[in-house]
C-alpha cells in the first residue's frame, strides 16, 4: 500500500543542547504545521550525551508526526541512514539540526521533483545563493574542499557539502544501501561527520541519477565540535577511499 505522507524531513542531532535552547525544533514544528501536504518529522540522534536524547522524546510529544531514533553512536552518515530506512515519505529530506539552512528553504527544492529530478541538493556556491556571518577561515577551508572533491570525485557539483538535500523515495531506496564508506558500522567515539554527503552524491552521479542543485540561504553557525585541521585531513583521505571503493565495485548494483 502506498504511503500518503507527502515528505519525510529526517534530522540528525548529536549532543544540540545549545540548539534546541535556541528553538530551531519549535521554528521547524511551526512552519510544517501551517503546511497544507502531510508530513513526518523523524528525529535520528546518534547516541547523544547531553539530554538531547530525552529533549528529543519531550519534544515528540507535541505532535503525533513526530517521531525519535535512538542510535548507537556512529555519526552523522549512519545516522541519517536510521531515520531514511523508516521514513514513508513520497519525498525525502535531510537537514542539518542548527538550521543554518532554515526549513523555509525547502520551498526552493519542491519545484525540481515536478520536473523530474531524482536529488535536490541545496547550494551555498551557485548563483542566487546567499551566505552570512562564515568566519574567513572556514570559508578557505570550504572553497579548498571543493577544489578536492571536484579533482578526485564529482566534477559537476559546486556544494557538497550544504546539509539540506532532498530525494524522491526511488532514490532514497537505491542511494543509501550502496553507502560503503559511511555505511552504518562500528560505534566511534569522536564527532567526525565526514564527506557523507560527497559519498552519497558520487553514487548518484555515478548511477546517472538526475540532480539538480538549488541556491538557498546558508548562516554560518559555530560549533566547537569541528577541528580544522584534523577533519579536513580525514575529509580528503575519504575522497580517495571513495574512489577506490568504487574501483574495486563497491557501487555496483
Amino acid at each position: 500500500m502506498a504511503s500518503d505522507i507527502f515528505l519525510s524531513i529526517v534530522i540528525p542531532s548529536y549532543n544540540e543542547s545549545q540548539n534546541i535552547a535556541r528553538g530551531v525544533l519549535d521554528r521547524t514544528i511551526e512552519y510544517l504545521a501551517k503546511q497544507d501536504f502531510s508530513w513526518e518529522l523523524i528525529l535520528s540522534d546518534d547516541g547523544s550525551t547531553d539530554g538531547t536524547s530525552e529533549h528529543l522524546d519531550m519534544f515528540a510529544k507535541k505532535n503525533r508526526n513526530i517521531s525519535v531514533i535512538h542510535n548507537t553512536h556512529r555519526g552523522k552518515g549512519p545516522t541519517v541512514f536510521a531515520g531514511m530506512q523508516i521514513a514513508k515519505g513520497k519525498l525525502r529530506l535531510f537537514s542539518d539540526f542548527d538550521q543554518a539552512t532554515p526549513i523555509e528553504e525547502l520551498e526552493k527544492l519542491l519545484p525540481f521533483f515536478h520536473r523530474g529530478y531524482d536529488v535536490v541538493i541545496g547550494s551555498r556556491e551557485v548563483q542566487g545563493a546567499k551566505r552570512e556571518r562564515e568566519p574567513i577561515h572556514r570559508h578557505i577551508m570550504g572553497r579548498v574542499f571543493n577544489v578536492a572533491v571536484k579533482t578526485v570525485a564529482i566534477k559537476g557539483i559546486q556544494d557538497t557539502q550544504c546539509g539540506f538535500k532532498m530525494f524522491t523515495a526511488e532514490a532514497v531506496k537505491t542511494l543509501f544501501p550502496l553507502l560503503y564508506i559511511y555505511k552504518p558500522g562500528a560505534a566511534r567515539s569522536d564527532s567526525y561527520t565526514g564527506a557523507f554527503d560527497v559519498e552519497l552524491l558520487y553514487i548518484a552521479e555515478k548511477l546517472k541519477m538526475k540532480i539538480a542543485e538549488v541556491p538557498v540561504y546558508w548562516s554560518y553557525m559555530e560549533s566547537i565540535r569541528v577541528d580544522p585541521i584534523k577533519d579536513s585531513t580525514r575529509m580528503f583521505i575519504d575522497l580517495l577511499r571513495i574512489r577506490l571503493a568504487d574501483f574495486q565495485g563497491a557501487y555496483d548494483r
